[in-house]
């Protein structure tokens, strides 16, 4: 009937923005990972309720390879035309989880946002952790496509490494490298088979940015052609970082 259950790797979605994702509690990513188009999985038990066309509840229980234990529950719904979640639970054995999202609609403009609390069950108050970000997306034609992003952090992590950047947290608490953080990116489509697209991140903590222009072409039905450059100018632990990094990829499907 309404209920099903899946057991085993999956990837579980929770996330209603489009960048940074505070309630994708299972797994995070890294935005600068432009070649994982399927996302991590999670190796878990998921049950769901469906109570209407646009409402659910779900319970998921996760272990990761350290055998720590994920286990939340999130319920969703539309409300005047918009679809909002709440979730709650506990994230690595070791910390209380609560959070909520949200996408709509402002005339023209799609806008999401997310918000989660990591509180610890040990130790001091101030390591509470508190993410949230707030976003807008617009398409102008079948052609040029927008998005800008901004996310708080009250408890941002400490950067030891260019590598630390650039892999990103290895949980949805770790998101945050400076206590504000903004992104945009803008699509343009003038034919059918080519894409071009400029993304950026500013870190105000970090004094630094992220910019990354990319070109994907389709060459054929079945291959396609990338080419990416990701320029990163930040100073982490103290000292100036300045990273190119370019990347050509031709994919056969």
């Amino acid at each position: 009937g309404n209920l099903e259950m899946r057991a085993g790797r999956q990837r579980i979605n929770w996330s209603q923005a489009l960048i940074w994702n505070p309630n994708d509690i299972f797994h995070t990513y890294s935005f600068f990972d432009f070649d994982y188009v399927e996302r991590p999985g999670s190796d878990a038990v998921r049950l769901t309720y469906s109570t209407g066309p646009a409402s659910a509840v779900e319970t998921v229980i996760k272990v990761d390879a350290a055998n720590r234990i994920t286990a939340a529950a999130l319920g969703r719904f539309s409300l005047l035309n918009t679809d909002m979640q709440f979730l709650a639970g506990v994230t690595d054995d070791d910390f209380f989880t609560a959070g909520t999202g949200f996408s709509g609609a402002i005339g023209s403009f799609s806008v999401r946002g997310e918000a989660t609390l990591f509180a610890p069950f040990r130790g001091p108050e101030k390591d509470n952790t508190f993410i949230a970000t707030l976003g807008i997306d617009k398409s102008f034609s079948d052609k040029v496509t927008t998005l800008a992003q901004v996310m708080y952090s009250g408890n941002p992590i400490d950067l030891n490494s260019f590598t630390e950047l650039y892999e990103g947290g290895l949980t949805a608490r770790q998101l945050a490298f400076s206590k504000f953080s903004a992104a945009g990116q803008i699509s343009y489509s003038p034919v059918p088979l080519l894409n071009i697209s400029l993304s950026a991140i500013w870190y105000p903590d970090l004094e630094g940015f992220y910019a990354g222009p990319a070109v994907d072409i389709s060459l054929a039905e079945n291959v396609d052609f990338s080419f990416l450059w990701q320029h990163f100018n930040s100073t982490i632990a103290g000292e100036e970082t300045r990273m190119n990094l370019g990347f050509i990829r031709i994919r056969y499907s």
